[in-house]
């Protein structure tokens, strides 16, 4: 009798449990939906809307995989629907907003659109190939490689946000959307390190400022939402050479590669002979030191 009741309880639990893995794949369609529906108001005029949804489809692509893992609910399915929702929703829905709104008006226009669309594309299919890497180093999980798919969307629809700020001007020059659009695909599909947010963390004694930081960020998104998307957008064109320095670092020095990132940047701070003596690193030997540099390769 215990034992069909424990069968019985297990099979709640397990019946119970159902709608609660399937949470991540509802996010994932929420993210496919709000892709899909910015092209439908950015036909109809509406670029405030169609701009929002962009950004809340890039918010629902940074929870769903959180949530999978939180909820232990990873699964194949779920990650071939997450690829094809940022394909759509970050390739294909920002390519005809910025065509409908600003290219149109040049036969190169939808040449331009198609280019940055497949550029998304190919940054997909390399970033899964790369998943499925199991040879790849430890400290590679802490950078993307070239320009995540919704950071690319929103960097590549500043023309377009500031078309909505401003209205017509230098920034809806056929020209310069067209240069602005082909640089933000080569960054998309470039191999350049960028910062994964996982790997970003803030002293202690900087936590006041931070939190400063957010209640200006979010009086902004009220008040002036376009301004500051533009200023994140900067912003994250300036870390860019930064996180490439910091890969490089990273990637010369083999024996830190197992560290957090917090530690490897203590030890970056510190004299290279204080740092590692102070952790308790040494070089590797030679034999050691090759075994990582076929790794590398």
């Amino acid at each position: 009798m215990n034992a069909a009741s424990g069968s019985t309880v297990g099979h709640r639990a397990r019946k119970h449990s159902r709608p609660v893995r399937l949470l991540p794949s509802v996010i994932t369609i929420l993210a496919l939906s709000s892709g899909l529906s910015a092209i439908k108001f950015a036909l109809d005029r509406e670029t405030d809307i169609a701009l929002l949804l962009i950004g809340a489809a890039a918010i629902f692509d940074a929870l769903d995989g959180r949530v999978a893992r939180l909820l232990d609910a990873t699964s194949k399915m779920g990650a071939e629907l997450d690829s094809l929702s940022d394909a759509i929703s970050f390739g294909v829905a920002p390519g005809l907003i910025l065509y409908s709104l600003l290219l149109n008006g040049n036969r190169f226009g939808w040449i331009i659109a198609l280019i940055y669309t497949v550029s998304i594309v190919l940054r997909l299919a390399r970033f899964n190939t790369l998943m499925d890497d199991a040879n790849q180093p430890s400290y590679t999980k802490d950078y993307f490689v070239g320009v995540p798919a919704p950071a690319g969307a929103l960097m590549t629809l500043v023309p377009v946000v500031a078309f909505a700020q401003w209205g017509e001007g230098w920034w809806t020059n056929f020209p310069l959307v067209a240069i602005w659009t082909l640089f933000s695909a080569a960054l998309i599909v470039s191999r350049i390190p960028t910062l994964a947010m996982k790997s970003i963390n803030v002293p202690p004694r900087l936590a006041v400022i931070l939190l400063v930081l957010v209640v200006i960020a979010a009086g902004a998104l009220v008040t002036y939402p376009r301004i500051l998307l533009l200023i994140l957008v900067g912003i994250y064109l300036l870390h860019i050479p930064f996180a490439i320095r910091s890969q490089r670092w990273v990637a010369a020095r083999p024996e830190i590669w197992d560290r957090k990132p917090a530690e490897r940047r203590a030890i970056r701070r510190s004299s290279p002979s204080r740092g590692a003596s102070r952790l308790g690193l040494r070089r590797p030997s030679g034999p050691s030191k090759a075994n990582h540099s076929a790794r590398r390769r």
